[in-house]
């Protein structure tokens, strides 16, 4: 699959906040401008935590050597699998194991986290 630079997202790799800084999410949602906007808050361990304010629908992929937990802090946000659609609400989660291809969609603008490791490309393999 190609680099994110392919696709119409805001995608922000770097370390918005580092160890022991307060991760103010509030202040970054309410500044986002982009309709699909990711960015890395902070790393624990090999993983990072990312904040995802999105509305409308990502492309199909998957990510070869890595899961990917996806927790709804606001709105709704739909995961496409081949075979179903797993649709979270707020103070909902889901894993996407490796391997597996999937798309994600957001009828209404959604606030969410993704845990994953740090090396995952966030457009997929």
């Amino acid at each position: 699959m190609s680099s994110t630079q392919d696709y119409p997202y805001a995608t922000f790799l770097d370390i918005k906040f580092p160890a022991l800084t307060l991760v103010d999410v509030p202040a970054v949602v309410s500044a986002v401008t982009h309709k699909w906007y990711n960015q890395t808050l902070c790393k624990v361990n090999d993983s990072v935590i990312r904040l995802g304010v999105m509305q409308g629908e990502y492309h199909w992929h998957k990510h070869d050597n890595d899961d990917e937990f996806f927790f709804v802090l606001e709105g709704r946000f739909i995961i496409d699998l081949e075979t179903e659609s797993i649709d979270l609400g707020a103070q909902q989660g889901y894993v996407v194991p490796k391997g597996v291809v999937h798309r994600t969609r957001a009828p209404e603008r959604a606030v969410i986290l993704m845990v994953e490791t740090a090396a995952i490309v966030p457009t997929g393999d």
